[in-house]
């Protein structure tokens, strides 16, 4: 609890900002999808058209690469995240040194061992979080993948012996929370890097965040890709 008293007002503010800034984006980009186009909502309209050429395609030997193709990435932030928390854990046993390297800093702000080592547990929560989205979206894809290869055959479909849009859909659906999943655990890889300037000062911490949020609606909203998805 001492270092909960040794952190200034400004320390705090900057900390409740960025919190209220992160959630507050992710229900932003989550309400405001439904009322224009979103990078996120415009891929899952390609997925779904994706599964309905699969429900025609036989074998779906190509819908299984893509899905894999797919699950590297998540796969690979994991993994990324697991080596950068524990060169965290590794950077909480040499402080003293690292506090004095951001001491020389001309602009940074001097602050006590204890609010230095708060500030890299901060960092620490931020990619144990990641870790657990991309973890999460690899076993959804895992899902979209067991939903594709119980498919039918095309002739069951074409016969009327199952219904081809439900299939599609319910299979477009695994693959868009997979995505939507990914998107979060990025996003957090984002907000990391505004929980880096924190250690620079509380201002530096929350222009950070307000840039980083500004880049997020840029790229999801703003892009020259959704441009592309949409025309």
């Amino acid at each position: 609890m001492k270092v909960l008293s040794l952190l200034p007002w400004a320390d705090w503010l900057a900390l409740f900002s960025f919190i209220a800034a992160w959630m507050g984006y992710a229900w932003f980009a989550t309400v405001w999808g439904f009322r224009r186009p979103s990078l996120l909502a415009s891929t899952n309209r390609y997925r779904r058209f994706w599964m309905l050429q699969s429900t025609a395609r036989d074998p779906r030997v190509l819908d299984g690469i893509i899905v894999q193709s797919l699950s590297t990435s998540p796969s690979f932030f994991a993994s990324t995240s697991i080596i950068i928390t524990g060169g965290l854990f590794a950077l909480m046993g040499t402080t003293d040194k690292a506090a004095e390297l951001v001491r020389e800093i001309p602009f940074a702000q001097q602050t006590p061992i204890l609010v230095f080592e708060l500030k890299v547990l901060v960092l620490v929560a931020i990619f144990v979080y990641a870790f657990f989205r991309f973890s999460w979206s690899m076993r959804q894809y895992t899902f979209a993948s067991l939903v594709i290869g119980s498919m039918p055959d095309p002739e069951d479909f074409s016969t009327g012996k199952f219904d081809r849009e439900q299939f599609a859909n319910r299979a477009s659906a695994m693959l868009g929370l997979a995505a939507e999943t990914f998107n979060s655990g990025l996003r957090a890889y984002y907000f990391s890097f505004a929980a880096m300037a924190w250690f620079f000062s509380p201002l530096a911490f929350l222009m950070a965040t307000l840039l980083v949020v500004a880049i997020l609606y840029s790229r999801e909203f703003r892009s020259d890709v959704l441009q592309v998805l949409n025309d």
